[in-house]
């Protein structure tokens, strides 16, 4: 007995020794990176702020305050963390077959999106990759055409009663993005932009901010004290809301499938269920069900990804890039030019010809992006030591690129500051670094839906020009904000609208 307690005291002591030891190698490692002084144990949690747009005020004040080194370096308790802002670090990392696991930080996300596209790694990410890539090929990007323009009238027929008055934009567009996203990945019309409130919506935004703040405060870490003593409560019920709305759309959409003959697959369903009606993405996933063995589980993790994913970052970036119009009169004339000469006094709805013509608004766009980006940073997992800024990064390191700061670098962006949709023409974009403009991520686990989003953001905000003329009534200074999983303003976007004659 008395031994064999010897021999386990012993065994544990060897694992504490190696651990110890290859902590203070990673510690040294790290620390030879820039970043506020740090505690034992406790490390910087406690210096970060928990409000969405204070902590996302006080990320852009490091890199400002380390923009020489391009890099640094935060503790969350025992956990190193390595904000990275600089093209030429940026690049090591998402231009690898190795770095691609998303960060621990994006676990507290499984309870909603599951081990989806956005949250997967390894085997099972290649797989829905390769799974899901078809979605976006050009014929059904075309058939999305229809939906945006549908939702685009109805958006702006909602406005036609909000002119000569100041209005927080960022409902009307958040429900229109809402009504699109519901249409293209599940078929479903909900008409959001009809009701005064969404349930989802909230939820959506209520879940953000809680995982958010989760993901800074390694005490909320543990389940078991995330429950207890965090807000697991508020998390479950929003849970229940988000996917009691998609079991239920699955479940429907898939009573409409029996309908149908058996012997539709994936790869004929364009020839038998598109002559019936407009294919949704769900449709894809529940006719790909049985060739790649996909769950009920599955589909629904895939179509919240795709919810979430698909609906509030194009909502924030066509907010964002109506108050950036909205208050540069030269650049929106430019844009009135643009429109009046693809359409005339045609009310025709944009064709995919026209979207083309859409050059100067296509500037605009990336142009707010890079200001606004609609993830403000995302994170990866050092599977093996990595090199970057002469300095070794060791494995397990959590590498968060913050696409704010990369693309405010003046080397590539002068003026940084300054909105200038000139930077995006082909002369100016030439020869730029690849890898210092990354609003949709870049390398092997770039966005998926990037041509979704830019054609949808064409729409909706080429509806909008052609009817409107917008005055933002805020001063960029006086919108914070708020960089939580998705950079929203946080108190809206407020404008005024006067009709176009």
């Amino acid at each position: 007995m008395a031994a064999g307690i010897l021999i386990a005291t012993v065994i544990a002591l060897i694992f504490i020794a190696i651990w110890f030891k290859q902590s203070y190698r990673i510690k040294k490692l790290v620390d030879k990176f820039p970043g506020p002084p740090a505690l034992p144990l406790i490390g910087n949690a406690h210096i970060l702020k928990r409000d969405g747009a204070e902590f996302y005020e006080q990320l852009l004040e490091y890199t400002y305050m380390y923009a020489e080194e391009g890099t640094c370096r935060l503790w969350m308790g025992v956990k190193p963390f390595l904000a990275v802002f600089r093209a030429q670090h940026v690049e090591p990392l998402l231009n690898s077959t190795k770095h691609m696991d998303k960060s621990a930080e994006y676990d507290f996300l499984h309870p909603w999106l599951g081990t989806g596209l956005l949250t997967s790694t390894g085997l099972k990410w290649h797989q829905r990759r390769k799974l899901l890539t078809p979605t976006f090929h050009f014929k059904i990007l075309s058939d999305f055409l229809e939906v945006f323009n549908e939702q685009s009238k109805i958006f702006v027929y909602q406005l036609r009663n909000q002119t000569e008055k100041d209005i927080d934009l960022f409902p009307f567009i958040t429900k229109c993005a809402l009504d699109i996203i519901c249409d293209t990945a599940m078929g479903k019309h909900v008409n959001a932009q009809g009701n005064p409130e969404s349930k989802y919506v909230e939820a959506v935004y209520l879940m953000s901010e809680i995982v958010h703040r989760r993901q800074k405060a390694p005490w909320h870490w543990p389940d078991i004290l995330f429950n207890t003593i965090g807000r697991g409560k508020e998390h479950d019920k929003c849970l229940e809301i988000l996917h009691g709305f998609t079991e239920k759309v699955i479940q429907e959409r898939q009573a409409e499938h029996k309908q149908y003959s058996d012997d539709i697959s994936s790869e004929n369903i364009d020839e038998k269920l598109g002559k019936h009606k407009r294919l949704a993405f769900l449709d894809m996933l529940l006719f790909a069900q049985k060739e790649a063995g996909l769950t009920f589980t599955d589909i629904r993790e895939e179509v919240d990804t795709f919810m979430f994913e698909g609906h509030d970052t194009t909502a924030a970036g066509m907010a964002w890039a109506s108050h950036l119009i909205g208050s540069h009169p030269d650049v929106q004339q430019k844009l009135h030019d643009e429109m009046d000469s693809i359409f005339g006094e045609s009310e025709r709805m944009p064709s995919k010809d026209d979207l083309t013509k859409m050059k100067y608004l296509e500037y605009c766009i990336k142009e707010s992006l890079r200001l606004f980006p609609s993830v403000p940073m995302f994170a990866r997992t050092i599977t093996e030591d990595i090199e970057i800024d002469g300095k070794i990064v060791p494995k397990d390191t959590t590498a968060v690129i913050v696409t704010s700061a990369l693309h405010r670098d003046p080397k590539y962006f002068p003026d940084p500051e300054k909105f200038d949709p000139e930077r995006f023409t082909p002369e100016n974009a030439n020869g730029r670094h690849p890898y210092a403009y990354v609003p949709f991520s870049a390398g092997m686990r770039n966005c998926i839906g990037q041509k979704f989003a830019m054609m949808e953001e064409k729409v909706i905000l080429s509806s909008l020009l052609r009817n409107y003329s917008i005055k933002s009534v805020q001063r960029r200074d006086e919108i914070r904000p708020l960089g939580e999983l998705i950079l929203r303003p946080d108190s809206g976007i407020r404008v005024r609208l006067t009709a176009r004659k």
